[in-house]
């Protein structure tokens, strides 16, 4: 209503486009699940706590322990020689890495469980890399994640650099997410980060890779009843006599439960002590989560305490953070985890695999450029179908520019002005010929000056107007 001569009038009015910003940190988390919703396989799922997760995908694989006991024969107390590996429930990690996930301020995410060996077979899966591939492709279609995390593929006997490989294939074509790299992690870890970064090719600028290896807080699950405890060099053999196999001279843990107490008790207190080893990727990806909805995604996910974890499972000399840090001839930059007195494991480095790039070396500069293009382009979707034309440029421009004035007002762009921190550009002689306009296209220029670099970084979209 508007008040003309004297009375009120009814107009038409429309009201004017809005600036939707895009979420930063949507992980896809790929990986082997206890279960598939439906039982389906590679279908993304998206769940936003743990409980979920657990309702939908279940929960660990059971840990097989086998223990063996020796008995002091001073005070007829026992000790453990040895506690079995079961390498197959120490490969299943999905379920501990999301824990570490939320932990670390994580939200919303998709999972895309990789199917199982059978299943695989019904697929015409021959390698299983190839199944982690079929997931990327999946979530490839999945518009609203922006970061791709694997963090059981170091456990992958082949095919590890394909899938990470395919991972930044698919961030340099979609232009909207990023990945997070795991690096196998051996007692060497100049060599280790030697093979990584001779194995891996791509566009590096839209990832960023992580080591050591992080000692969680956590303890592997297991059924008591899957617990063998075998007993060596036992006295006092008839005060257990109900309790092991003759033949065996061992018995389960749940059987020990009421006839042996201090002998179950010590076995479940030595059994939390075993701690879950994690490749850093889910973690990181909930502090990427975390300090983007805290600080800005222009904050770089660097210098943050872990949470939910004992500390890395290796220190890292100054040599070798060096080494880490940059190399010469790849670029390919590797972020340090390291312990620090008084602070906890932090994570020490904020690099992309593209280290040697001036405009594309740091994770938050990349992350934010996804972030502004992806926003910028979804909102000036309006000008779809609408003249190509002065007008229509207008308002896209305005929108965008009012955007960037927003974000250079919290501090993600530099500059002491606007002009100085960002510029839009859209018309005809500015980012468009002629010929441009009777193909139906609109042209988007943005240049943006972020904190760290002082040049202009320079970002480019295009609409189809017919």
């Amino acid at each position: 209503m508007v008040y003309q001569n004297g009375t009120w009038k009814k107009i038409n009015q429309t009201l004017p486009p809005s600036f939707t910003e895009v979420h930063s940190a949507i992980p896809a988390f790929i990986g082997k699940t206890v279960n598939y919703p439906e039982g389906k396989a590679l279908v993304p799922v998206k769940i936003s706590s743990m409980l979920e997760y657990e309702t939908l995908f279940g929960t660990f694989k059971p840990y097989n322990y086998r223990i063996k006991l020796k008995q002091d024969p001073a005070t007829n107390k026992f000790e453990i020689m040895e506690l079995g590996v079961d390498e197959d429930a120490e490969k299943q990690i999905m379920y501990y890495a999301l824990d570490l996930y939320f932990k670390n301020g994580g939200g919303p995410c998709y999972i895309v469980p990789v199917p199982n060996l059978e299943d695989r077979n019904n697929l015409d899966i021959i390698r299983e890399s190839d199944a982690y591939i079929k997931a990327l492709a999946a979530i490839s279609k999945i518009d609203e994640v922006t970061l791709l995390v694997s963090p059981d593929a170091v456990y992958l006997t082949s095919g590890y650099y394909d899938v990470y490989q395919e991972a930044l294939a698919q961030c340099h074509s979609l232009k909207d997410r990023f990945a997070i790299f795991d690096v196998i992690t051996t007692d060497q870890i100049q060599r280790s980060a030697t093979n990584f970064r001779n194995g891996l090719v791509g566009d590096m600028k839209y990832g960023a890779a992580y080591m050591p290896y992080l000692n969680s807080n956590l303890s592997y699950g297991y059924n008591e009843n899957q617990v063998t405890v075998i007993f060596e060099g036992v006295n006092n053999r008839g005060r257990i006599r109900n309790q092991i196999s003759s033949e065996t001279n061992s018995t389960s843990l749940n059987l020990l439960k009421n006839s042996n107490p201090e002998t179950y008790n010590f076995i479940k207190t030595e059994l939390t002590k075993h701690n879950v080893i994690l490749p850093p990727s889910a973690a990181i990806a909930g502090i990427y989560a975390q300090v983007d909805r805290d600080r800005g995604v222009w904050k770089a996910p660097a210098n943050v305490a872990i949470k939910g974890i004992v500390g890395p499972t290796q220190e890292l000399s100054q040599s070798e953070q060096e080494f880490l840090n940059v190399d010469a001839s790849s670029g390919k930059s590797i972020n340090p985890i390291k312990s620090l007195p008084g602070k906890g494991t932090l994570v020490w480095g904020a690099r992309t695999l593209a280290g040697n790039d001036h405009e594309w070396r740091y994770i938050s500069t990349r992350r934010l450029a996804n972030l502004i293009e992806e926003s910028a382009y979804k909102s000036t979707s309006f000008a779809v179908l609408e003249p190509n034309d002065s007008s229509t440029w207008l308002k896209a421009e305005a929108l965008i520019d009012k955007y960037l004035l927003g974000l250079w007002r919290q501090g993600a762009l530099a500059g002491s002005k606007p002009e100085q921190a960002y510029f839009v550009k859209v018309g005809l002689g500015k980012t468009m010929t002629s010929n441009d306009i009777l193909q139906g296209k609109m042209i988007v220029e943005i240049g943006i000056a972020t904190v760290r670099p002082a040049e202009f970084i320079i970002i480019r979209f295009e609409h189809n107007m017919e």
